[in-house]
């Protein structure tokens, strides 16, 4: 594959894996898809719970926003879809290992798969090349999570705007400065390994 083919606008972290036919392409497109599926059940598995908050604090935010960037937007939301879809059957790997869509933090899960999509399309612009780019990208798919993870805990937990927000928001934004950290870091980076 050649370096001006990947670097052409809309090439993202993903298309640089060989497919040397359609069908190798789609066998390889779903791999990725479960993989990405699989790698964010176990960074949800990274969970510190926050006192007097449902919310804990995982891996899960970062693997979401990562595998959207580097997968791009159809193969990322299909992921988090499929990510979604084994936990809501019963598949503990949920944040603490919990599974099922009644929980009241299901809203993030449905917020992590829309901002998989919005990252995914944001890095076949570009957006995952420089360090700047990379975190303006994960700062707006963070900010996706949350406006659809919070009004939910909101709603699923009764809570009043307000503390929906002073528990399920303000406590999560260091952590999550540090996440878009290690991706202005490591998505960068592995452009310039590349050579891409």
């Amino acid at each position: 594959m050649s370096t001006a083919a990947t670097t052409a606008p809309g090439a993202v972290l993903a298309d640089l894996l060989p497919a040397s036919s359609v069908s190798r392409a789609r066998l390889r497109d779903a791999a990725l898809v479960v993989g990405g599926a699989v790698l964010t059940g176990l960074a949800a598995q990274i969970s510190v719970p926050v006192p007097g908050s449902p919310v804990p604090v995982t891996g899960q935010t970062f693997a979401a926003l990562l595998v959207g960037t580097a997968l791009g937007a159809r193969r990322g939301f299909s992921a988090l879809a499929l990510y979604a879809a084994a936990g809501v059957a019963g598949l503990p790997w949920f944040a603490e290992g919990s599974s099922g869509w009644s929980m009241p933090t299901f809203g993030y899960i449905l917020g992590m798969m829309l901002a998989s999509a919005v990252v995914g399309a944001l890095a076949r612009r570009g957006g995952d090349r420089t360090v700047l780019r990379t975190a303006a990208v994960m700062v707006l798919g963070s900010a996706v999570v949350y406006a659809v993870g919070v009004p939910y805990l909101a709603y699923a937990a009764h809570l009043s705007a307000g503390d929906a927000v002073r528990l399920g928001l303000r406590p999560y934004l260091l952590g999550d400065a540090l996440k878009a950290a290690l991706a202005m870091g490591f998505l960068p980076t592995a452009w310039r390994l590349l050579h891409r």
